[in-house]
């Protein structure tokens, strides 16, 4: 195949901090090293349907590896092969796939740069079936991209959501009452595992351990009985109770992900407060997880993950993503990721390590 000459690159799905440095680190390194000219598309997959795109040099990445969100914009609503018109929100979802090969090649790109979610990585091995070159960047603040041990943006939300779980302690204590921090993660616990943990959670709630509410009630009861008359619980949006369903906020048009996840702390708040007699409050982190500059570590592994996807396309390794397995950056399959969400298995060591210093995690 010929030389990779020129590309192009998207930020596709919800933001997270690191999007900016990857970025940086992918357009420098295609001009500096191997003199790429670099395409920078708008709004995701939404660009692409639209032909939002230019041209970005050097200067155009030039500080930005400390900012939050993405200078090239998102959209988690735009999906070529299930294409929703927000013009005509009556009308069926449509596959534009072929209008989107077209601009593509419009653009005059050897190589497109994903830089995104599952969602998205499932859009890029589509459109690599289809013909178009292309490669993955893994991001989401939620940790759960199969192939890789980490992504960017995971740090930072652990981060920002550990000082919320330290400062939620202070009023906790101060008016005794059972404090409820809910926090992002779809279907899998992670942010809720580390920040639980960092931030001295009693109770620690996560979709992949089902609970059972008069666990948690006598937790906190035997907690106030002790002297201790105040409770912490840090719950994930997707946990759910045994044989009960998680708490849906809404159902929206989005052809990726319609169902949307939240309210599960009022609920518990709640329920705990009528068990108990104990006053409860809950607080919900939502998209505050997702803002601000990243971490010192999201800046470097992302600056990383960008130079890893020029280096996929140099050796056309098509149809893969750069992951981090084992502390080695590895070239994965687009197959193996679209497989589904990376869990947290029930014999996970930081799960063990919590139960040992006496976490509750709602399970008998």
């Amino acid at each position: 195949m010929k030389r990779v000459q020129r590309i192009g690159i998207l930020t596709g799905g919800g933001d997270a901090p690191g999007l900016n440095a990857v970025i940086r680190a992918v357009t420098k390194t295609a001009i500096i090293e191997h003199g790429m000219e670099v395409v920078g598309i708008e709004d995701g997959f939404e660009g692409v349907m639209l032909n939002k795109f230019h041209l970005l040099q050097k200067h155009d990445v030039s500080g930005i590896l400390t900012l939050g969100g993405t200078i090239l914009g998102t959209s988690n609503k735009t999906n070529p092969y299930k294409y929703f018109d927000p013009k005509h929100p009556e009308a069926t979802l449509k596959d534009l796939s072929k209008k989107a090969l077209r601009n593509f090649a419009a653009m005059k790109i050897d190589c497109l740069v994903c830089i995104g979610g599952d969602g998205t990585m499932r859009i890029a091995s589509r459109l690599f079936e289809d013909g178009l070159p292309v490669v993955g960047v893994p991001k989401t603040i939620d940790n759960d991209i199969i192939g890789t041990d980490v992504t960017f943006g995971f740090d930072t939300a652990v981060e920002i959501a550990t000082e919320a779980i330290d400062r939620i302690h202070t009023t906790a204590m101060a008016h005794h009452r059972v404090m409820i921090v809910e926090l992002m993660g779809r279907t899998a616990g992670w942010i809720t595992l580390h920040a639980g943990v960092a931030g001295g959670g009693d109770i620690l709630l996560i979709p992949e351990i089902p609970y059972f509410l008069d666990v948690i009630c006598d937790k906190v009861k035997e907690r106030s009985k002790k002297g201790k008359r105040f409770s912490i619980v840090v719950v994930s949006e997707g946990a759910r109770p045994v044989d009960g369903n998680v708490v849906v906020k809404k159902i929206v048009q989005d052809p990726s992900q319609p169902v949307r996840l939240g309210g599960i702390s009022f609920l518990l708040a709640d329920q705990i407060e009528a068990r108990t007699g104990l006053e409860a409050r809950a607080v919900v982190l939502g998209h505050l997880q997702r803002g601000g500059t990243p971490s010192g570590f999201d800046r470097v592994l992302a600056t990383q993950l960008g130079v890893g996807a020029v280096d996929l396309m140099t050796r056309q390794r098509f149809g893969y993503m750069v992951g981090v397995q084992g502390g080695k950056f590895v070239d994965v399959p687009f197959n193996e990721v679209s497989r589904g969400a990376r869990l947290i298995p029930p014999d996970h060591v930081l799960i063990a390590a919590a139960r040992s210093v006496g976490t509750c995690f709602g399970d008998r």
